[in-house]
């Protein structure tokens, strides 16, 4: 397939990663459907992108499972195919042992972790399955070797990942396919323009997890299916 007949969703698009992945696929000439529910910042990502026309751009509550499938619908009606999936919905609490961890921070992450990419796999399955597409999830070493102070945050990442690799199954034998990229910690430009001197050393550069998604949306990545992909190490 053309790069410019690809189509390419991103949820949690206006995130911190959000705006250098989009960048990295739309260069290819990938058509994109971006989702967030962060209306401000989402338009700023749009406004980072050429031919806007041919994007799609949808304020969505991730968390809800009608909107997320309503918006899956809408980006096969406009596009009539999708190619790949990448969720980018994340966020963080921790640092507090598990009998004080709070019980919002808790729910916080169930939502934003676990649910969000629930709701959007349940409503881009069958799509995928249909055009040999790609899902992608942005996962933690936490989720294989938690430590006590991120036990939530750990767990929820684990589900996650599990989800993924369950999904990774049901696409055997259709040509999709559904992979985990692990990351400790993302360098994003805005970090290091804010803070140019800091170490971070055991950060994951943006643009570096970007190449990793092209890569495996590529035909060079067609069998890689239900694989963890580590992009650290240090």
């Amino acid at each position: 397939m053309n790069d410019s007949s690809r189509v390419v969703v991103i949820a949690g698009a206006a995130g911190g990663l959000g705006p250098t992945v989009a960048q990295a696929f739309a260069q290819t000439g990938a058509r994109l459907a971006l989702a967030d529910a962060n209306q401000s910042r989402l338009e700023a990502v749009s406004a980072q992108l050429g031919n806007a026309e041919g994007h799609n751009i949808a304020v969505v509550d991730l968390l809800d499972a009608a909107q997320t499938l309503a918006w899956a619908r809408e980006v096969v009606q406009r596009f009539g195919r999708v190619d790949a999936v990448i969720h980018l919905v994340g966020g963080y609490r921790g640092g507090q042992p598990i009998a004080q961890f709070p019980e919002a921070d808790w729910a916080l992450l169930k939502g934003l972790l676990l649910e969000t990419a629930w709701n959007v796999m349940r409503a881009f399955v069958e799509p995928l399955k249909a055009h040999r597409g790609r899902f992608i999830l942005v996962s933690s070493p936490q989720a294989q070797r938690p430590a006590h102070v991120n036990a939530a945050y750990g767990a929820c990442k684990a589900a996650a990942e599990a989800l993924t690799l369950a999904l990774a199954d049901e696409f055997k034998g259709s040509g999709a396919t559904a992979n985990i990229i692990v990351v400790n910690a993302i360098l994003t430009p805005q970090m290091r323009a804010e803070r140019p001197g800091a170490d971070y050393a055991q950060f994951t550069p943006a643009e570096d997890i970007a190449a990793a998604m092209l890569y495996l949306c590529s035909d060079a990545a067609a069998t890689m299916n239900g694989q963890r992909l580590m992009l650290f190490g240090r």
